[in-house]
């Protein structure tokens, strides 16, 4: 497991509770490792971040975007995340909540795309 800001772990769970409608139609799909029987965690602290999905055995994070990361601030918030994610060693796909929520399939094919070419490079 990766380590964590222990004061994330409250924040995570209230995130939990309150999702958003685009964030609750992935995670129907992707929980109980229903693509290619990888384990996808949400609303999951890493570091100093909440990550929106999280699939360890592939080192895959999958952000949902709202209308607010459209803004300059939050681009550039968003870039110094993945920046600090890549250099972990994690992957990062971002999503807009639009795409989830009318074009759910094309987003469905590009994690399982992820999926499989992270667990071709993530033996067991």
């Amino acid at each position: 497991m990766r380590p964590y800001r222990a004061v994330l772990k409250q924040t995570a769970r209230s995130l939990r509770k309150g999702m958003t409608d685009a964030e609750h139609l992935l995670w129907y799909r992707l929980r109980r490792k229903q693509i290619l029987n990888v384990q996808v965690y949400r609303q999951r602290p890493l570091g100093s971040y909440i990550v929106d999905f999280y699939a360890p055995s592939v080192s895959l994070v999958i952000e949902l975007d709202g209308a607010q990361h459209s803004e300059p601030t939050a681009k550039a918030r968003d870039a110094t995340r993945d920046a600090w994610l890549l250099g972990q060693g994690l992957k990062v796909l971002r999503f807009d909540n639009l795409q989830v929520l009318k074009q759910l399939d094309d987003v469905l094919a590009v994690i399982h795309t992820a999926f499989s070419a992270g667990q071709k490079t993530n033996p067991p």
